[in-house]
């Protein structure tokens, strides 16, 4: 039996190392290929999974179940009108379901993509041009500059190369890297070309894990619980009520069909069906409000996250800050004006190296074209053991100089006669360290040969105008914000400083030093801390997923691919604009202009649609009570039923067809974040659903026993209060105050009022059920509206109640038994 990769131990590069000084051709192509099937080393984890297996999953999944039941009933009864309206319903929640599923697995396709293809490496004593995913550990390979790594590798014998590891770190400054160190796959090679041998390739390799972390993050889908709690109340409610009337009416001698019917579209108009369905389409026309402000949503079910969103945590570079270097205030030594220090600094230069830093110096000269009238005869890259650049320069007149940058102190000891200001120098070395600027000492030669040190070139990344408006309106809404940067403790002070952010960054060493056991102690620190440094990939999915392990809902900002695990893992992972592709895959919502004030108004429009949701949801509930415990207590008290079938499928279809339209209702923003609290929702809503089974069992009794009218005509009059205080419920529950607090949206008023015209219509005159004629209409309206107000001064009064917690929310202990049942079996 074979070894798994995760059982076998993988040479480790001293290994390798210690075999290529007894042999230099390489690999032979069989000793390669036998560590590739014996390492498993290029094996992405991700799972296959078929398009119809995964649209059928949303067909039997845990909540569709009591829909395909209802199916099979009503075909089994011959209702092939609630059979297609029904199947229709289920198709439309699969395939949303199905569309967004299928495009999860983006995010580490786009990763794999950003992987070199091909790698240039020796086999067999010779060098070919192989798939980097044929690599192995131990083969040699040659990088020259622009080349994308292909895995992890050692660098052998070879000078100073320039990596750029912003597709690890995010970070734009290249790091300089030597013999004998480590470079990582997705790196880019910006100078120099070496030979290295493979150290770790595919999932092993530190860009390998970072796509592992991707396609193994989850995040929680907290209006998908939300929904499951109200559907399991509702169940649990509807299927003890309806067996109470299919038990009692076939006792009674009652025909078996006609009682199933009965109960079985009950069932139907009673439980939620169609909630998901308004919900998405509530969610749909709020995505497309956000595309509107530049905000595209990826994931329908990100907009509610974002208004329950607690906890902001933002990548620094290219999201807070412009990642774009700029020059600082300098340090001139006495007789040395600020174009003197950049123009000695420019020469010491390479514009054809790209390098960030030379360039920002090379822009930063008022005329760059006088850089024409000096010829650069021999440039000394920079190199970690001297720790600055040279440059022979000829002027134009002939005379010849040097001039040179790099570390301060390493400039500073070129000056032999540095004793006399050195002390000066270094404070102002030390307080640049402290915020956070890079600096950069320059020195030239004079008529003598002697170096004369000029001054200090000060670098850092400024924070985007909009960054701290964005953080104060972010604490505002009751979001506080931490950044998390590759960057230095130091600079990332600075930055949290200029952001105006606590100064409690904790180095993200302290995650990498801390066994795996351990980690979970950190939690107290990582939500204390105001921001994080020296952040690694799994560093950043770390943070996201220790703060919604203490019960943060979290939102992540971020552009690069180093940042494409932290916001899968994220409730709304946020990509801003330019991002990478890994980074649009991986988040639920892309920003498409800089800045991050669009996430400002993102939040308070999802807050706007979680409320118009829960209105939905309260609106269900009530009506759903009153229905249900209205028709039960009728069929047990005369034995009559006070609806027919045909007035329960109505009521289904009209009345919740309207209802999308709350998905443009007019609602304030809320001042804090937005989460679904289902007992309070459930308790508020099954006592004013208590108070509507009151109001519609009066006018059962008053015209049915009381005045006598006949059972049919009374059965519309039912239909029609049920189908006119039902629209009006949802004017009482849309807002906390008075219904008249908040205007409703014409649209809204609009499908409500067409709706209602539509029963009343049906009532009036007859059709499909027996009419009622002009004054019962206008009575039943008359009830209705006195009832309308009724409910609205109770609703204030339970808010009230609740809100003041004076009493225990009614069903929380059974909903959890409920779902405890539900997960054990």
């Amino acid at each position: 039996m074979t070894n798994s990769p995760a059982q076998t131990k993988s040479p480790s590069p001293e290994e390798i190392l210690s075999k290529l000084n007894t042999s230099s051709q390489g690999l032979s192509t069989a000793e390669a290929q036998n560590r590739l099937s014996q390492y498993g080393y290029n094996e992405l984890a991700e799972k296959k999974v078929s398009n119809l297996e995964l649209l059928l999953s949303y067909f039997w999944g845990p909540m569709p179940w009591m829909i395909e039941a209802a199916i099979v009933l009503c075909a089994l009864v011959g209702d092939w009108v609630d059979f297609f309206i029904i199947f229709a319903l289920l198709i439309g929640n699969a395939m949303i379901g199905f569309v967004e599923e299928k495009s999860a697995g983006d995010a580490v396709s786009a990763l794999k993509a950003q992987l070199a293809l091909n790698a240039n490496a020796k086999r067999d004593n010779s060098w070919q041009t192989i798939p980097a995913r044929e690599l192995v550990p131990g083969d040699i390979v040659r990088i020259k500059i622009g080349d994308v790594l292909p895995a992890d590798l050692e660098l052998l014998n070879c000078d100073t190369v320039s990596i750029d590891q912003a597709a690890l770190t995010g970070e734009s400054l290249p790091v300089t890297r030597s013999a004998g160190e480590e470079v990582y796959s997705g790196s880019i090679l910006k100078r120099g070309q070496a030979e290295a041998v493979v150290s770790a390739t595919g999932v092993n390799t530190f860009f390998g894990k970072t796509a592992k972390l991707v396609a193994e993050a989850e995040n929680t889908d907290h209006l998908q619980e939300a929904v499951l709690k109200l559907s399991d109340y509702l169940i649990i409610v509807n299927l003890f009520l309806v067996a109470a009337i299919l038990v009692v009416r076939v006792h009674e001698g009652d025909n078996f069909i006609r009682v199933l019917k009965f109960c079985l579209v009950l069932t139907v108009a009673s439980i939620p069906l169609a909630t998901p369905t308004v919900l998405a389409v509530t969610m749909a026309i709020g995505s497309q409000l956000l595309a509107a402000k530049n905000a595209l949503v990826t994931r329908l079910s990100a907009i509610d996250e974002l208004a329950g969103v607690d906890m902001l945590c933002s990548d620094k570079t290219g999201t807070l800050t412009l990642n774009q270097l700029s020059l600082g205030d300098p340090y001139l030594s006495e007789g040395v004006d600020n174009q003197q220090l950049l123009l000695a600094g420019a020469l010491a230069s390479s514009r054809e190296d790209n390098d960030p830093i030379d360039l920002t110096i090379i822009n930063g000269l008022a005329n760059q074209d006088i850089l024409n009238d000096f010829t650069v005869g021999h440039f000394t890259p920079f190199d970690p053991v001297s720790k600055r650049t040279e440059a022979e320069v000829t002027d134009g007149e002939g005379r010849t100089f040097k001039t040179s940058k790099g570390a301060p102190q390493v400039i500073l000891d070129l000056d032999a006669r540095n004793q006399a200001f050195a002390g000066v120098v270094n404070q102002e070395i030390l307080a640049l360290a402290k915020r956070g600027y890079r600096a950069l000492g320059v020195a030239r030669t004079d008529d003598q040969g002697e170096w004369q040190f000029l001054g200090i070139i000060s670098l850092f990344d400024p924070p985007r105008p909009d960054s701290q408006i964005t953080i104060e309106n972010a604490k505002r809404l009751g979001i506080p914000l931490k950044m998390i940067t590759g960057d230095q403790v130091a600079i990332a002070k600075e930055t949290c400083h200029q952001l105006g952010l606590g100064q409690n960054v904790l180095n993200a060493e302290l995650f990498r030093q801390t066994p795996a056991s351990q980690l979970s102690q950190l939690g107290a620190q990582i939500e204390e801390a105001d921001g994080f440094a020296q952040v690694f990939p799994e560093d950043k999915f770390h943070i996201v997923e220790t703060l919604q392990k203490r019960g943060f809902i979290v939102a992540m900002t971020g552009d690069g691919v180093n940042d494409a695990p932290a916001l899968k893992q994220a409730s709304a992972g946020i990509a801003v604009s330019g991002a990478t592709d890994a980074a649009r895959a991986a988040a639920d919502i892309v920003l498409l202009t800089p800045g991050l004030s669009v996430i400002i108004d993102a939040i308070e429009l999802s807050r706007q649609i979680f409320l118009r949701m829960n209105s939905y949801c309260i609106y269900r509930v009530v009506e759903t009570v009153r229905i249900l415990i209205f028709i039960t207590m009728a069929i047990f008290v005369y034995g009559t039923y006070p609806v027919t079938v045909i007035m329960l499928v109505l009521l289904a279809l009209i009345n919740d067809g309207s209802m999308v339209t709350i998905a443009y209702d007019n609602t304030k923003i809320p001042k804090t974040p937005q989460r679904w609290n289902m007992p309070y929702i459930i308790s508020l809503a099954t006592a004013i659903g208590l108070v509507g089974v009151v109001e519609t069992f009066l006018l059962y009794y008053y015209t049915e026993k009381y005045l006598g009218l006949p059972h049919e005509m009374v059965q519309t009059l039912i239909y029609l209060h049920l189908a006119v205080g039902g629209m009006m419920t949802i004017y009482v529950t849309r807002v906390r105050g008075p219904f008249w607090s908040i205007p409703p949206a014409p649209k809204m008023l609009m499908a409500t009022g067409l709706s209602v015209a539509i029963s009343t219509l049906m009532a009036c005159f007859g059709i499909l059920m027996t009419p009622i004629g002009l004054m019962w209409t206008l009575a039943s309206w008359g009830y209705a509206f006195l009832w309308f107000l009724i409910f609205d001064w109770v609703k204030l009064w339970l808010y009230r109640l609740l809100d003041s917690k004076q009493v225990v929310i009614l069903g929380s202990r059974y909903l959890k038994r409920w779902q405890g049942l539900k997960n054990r079996s």
